[in-house]
């Protein structure tokens, strides 16, 4: 059985995630992660003076990008390099449309929710009321 996701939950308080945070983001191993940021110079998260690897928002945005071409579109890595050099625009473009168009299914999920939560309470109310 694989790995599975543990979508990370971004807030506005938060400035930096661990390095494990972003691979079970991803359901990716932390070495795969630091192998990337050898590979791909757009990877580069923060590091303390300890050595532990701070991700900000930008960075995890970064590993989204190589996520998708290595793993999503089944490129090499210098076919991903390429790619990245080329196409980064397209691909970062990409990448923020497809964070939008999760936050919309989030938000209209939640809506859903609440209005089915309304529908359960007016329809025992209206019985209450006949």
């Amino acid at each position: 059985m694989g790995k599975r996701r543990k979508p990370i939950q971004f807030n506005d308080k938060r400035l930096y995630y661990s390095i494990q945070e972003v691979a079970d983001h991803f359901a990716v191993n932390v070495s795969l992660l630091r192998f990337w940021e050898k590979e791909f110079e757009n990877i580069n998260p923060k590091k303390t003076a300890g050595g532990t690897r701070q991700y900000t928002r930008e960075d995890i945005q970064q590993v989204e990008i190589v996520y998708h071409l290595v793993k999503e579109k089944g490129l090499t890595l210098e076919g991903a390099r390429q790619s990245l050099k080329s196409k980064k625009d397209d691909e970062v473009k990409r990448v923020e449309a497809l964070e939008k168009l999760k936050e919309i299914k989030r938000e209209l999920l939640s809506l859903e929710e609440a209005f089915d939560r309304l529908h359960e309470q007016q329809k025992y109310s209206k019985t209450e009321i006949e």
